[in-house]
């Protein structure tokens, strides 16, 4: 875990795309995507089928690093308005038990705005927390801190003659935005200009490696 600050709050970033937050004990992360390969299924397109459950091995495992006591999961935490429906028992289960053991928060995303009834926690459309709002797309004109998901950057590189790309977390001075922690999901280049557009000025992507962060300036 790396120390983060934004918006004088600390913070710690983990290198599995998820942010703990310890004055609230609580885990945030982004774009779970939660049966994406069952969607995909259904049109033909065969995914490993275990992304739900491979999604659920790594929240598990940072709960228990961080010793989390609070979930915020800031939207498309299902990849359609379907997919809680499909989750089959097993994840079923492990989601039940860690919505009634946390305190357990969805923010509703563009992909699950139809999902009828999430499996357990409460559901907002965005939150705000010790001064920070929290929602599931940037918000490019509000001026107030804000986490946020939806673009799930990845900082792409060229190194060696090899290219490698990274989830990364992308910050100005008012704008965090998470990289998708889903086991299946793909990525944005963090320099795009959607990207760019939603945090406004003087951005960087930021990549946390074992014990430091590195910072890439998006110019």
């Amino acid at each position: 875990m790396v120390p983060l600050s934004f918006a004088g709050r600390d913070f710690l970033a983990l290198p599995e795309a998820a942010l703990f937050w310890p004055l609230h004990g609580a885990l945030l992360v982004a774009d779970l995507h939660f049966e994406k390969a069952s969607w995909y299924a259904r049109f033909g397109q065969f995914l490993p089928p275990h992304d739900s459950q491979a999604t659920l091995d790594v929240i598990e495992a940072l709960v228990a690093r961080t010793g989390a006591r609070a979930v915020w999961s800031l939207g498309d935490s299902f990849h359609d308005a379907d997919g809680a429906a499909r989750l089959d028992p097993q994840a079923r289960a492990r989601l039940d038990a860690l919505t009634q053991r946390l305190d357990w928060t969805w923010i509703t995303g563009n992909h699950d705005v139809g999902v009828a009834a999430m499996p357990g926690g409460r559901r907002v459309a965005e939150a705000e927390v010790g001064g920070i709002w929290l929602r599931h797309e940037a918000a490019p004109k509000d001026v107030r801190p804000e986490i946020s998901g939806h673009f799930h950057p990845k900082l792409r590189l060229s190194l060696r003659g090899r290219h490698v790309a990274r989830r990364c977390f992308v910050a100005s001075q008012t704008k965090l935005i998470l990289p998708a922690l889903g086991a299946l999901t793909g990525g944005l280049d963090a320099g795009h200009g959607e990207i760019r557009r939603a945090v406004g000025p003087g951005a960087a992507a930021l990549v946390p490696v074992a014990d430091r962060m590195l910072r890439f300036p998006l110019s």
